[in-house]
């Protein structure tokens, strides 16, 4: 599994990450990687992890470090 990541001030696992995105629980999840891109909000670092919220449903999503801002793949 991956490394964890401090996300507004506190220590995340690649789960929890992918739980702030999906504002639920999810089946499993891939490493926090670095997305390399400003947040749209504030200009802070942004996450991307990929995660099953369901078994028929692969999903990436984003996450700031500094702001509450999130968005995932889907249409």
């Amino acid at each position: 599994m991956s490394e964890n990541r401090v996300v507004q001030g506190r220590m995340v696992t690649a789960e929890k990450l992918a739980e702030l995105v999906e504002g639920d629980s999810v089946m499993e999840v891939d490493s926090i990687v670095e997305a390399d891109e400003e947040c749209p909000d504030c200009g802070g670092n942004v996450l991307k992890v990929v995660y099953m919220p369901s078994v028929t449903e692969l999903v990436t999503g984003w996450k700031c470090q500094d702001c509450d801002w999130s968005e995932d793949d889907r249409d």
